[in-house]
């Protein structure tokens, strides 16, 4: 006769305990809460070549009709018409993080200039500005989520704590 071993009643269970779950899930968030705020700094960093790239295109334009222009000034026409008539740019309102606006002094200044690039969306808060001199400044930062303006203000901040 055969020698049989009787069939286990209970079937061997598999899986995870309630307690694993728990400790991983914690796990998860304690990760979570540290890397989105890195993150959100990062996409907000990405960003600003869409400000510095549209500044200095604007500005190249702004030189390009002072040096087209026979009065060697950064305004023509009527100098008393609004934000951008007359002049090397024009405003500009289309982009998906900024808004440019470009504006020059009337006579006996016409030679100047200063052009924003002030943020919306996801960019509100950040205006960066740059003039005839090319002197970079940051006019506004969203203080409440950290950013602060660099010392001395003379270039465009690229990371929170006033770093360019």
């Amino acid at each position: 006769m055969m020698n049989r071993r009787p069939h286990a009643t209970s079937a061997r269970q598999t899986g995870f305990t309630l307690i694993e779950v728990m400790i991983v899930v914690a796990i998860v968030a304690i990760l979570s809460m540290v890397a989105y705020p890195s993150y959100r700094d990062y996409a907000v960093r990405g960003n600003f070549p869409s400000a510095t790239a549209g500044l200095a295109v604007k500005q190249g334009q702004m030189e390009q009709f002072f040096q087209d222009n026979p009065l060697h000034v950064y305004t023509g026409g009527d100098v008393a018409a609004s934000i951008g008539a007359g002049m090397g740019c024009v405003s500009d309102t289309s982009g998906k993080y900024f808004d440019f606006s470009c504006t020059g002094a009337g006579a006996p200044a016409a030679g100047t200039f200063t052009i924003s690039a002030v943020g919306k969306g996801s960019m509100a808060g950040f205006t960066f500005t740059i003039n005839q001199t090319g002197a970079k400044t940051t006019a506004s930062v969203p203080t409440a989520t950290g950013w602060s303006y660099p010392s001395p203000n003379t270039c465009w901040v690229t990371k929170k704590g006033g770093v360019c």
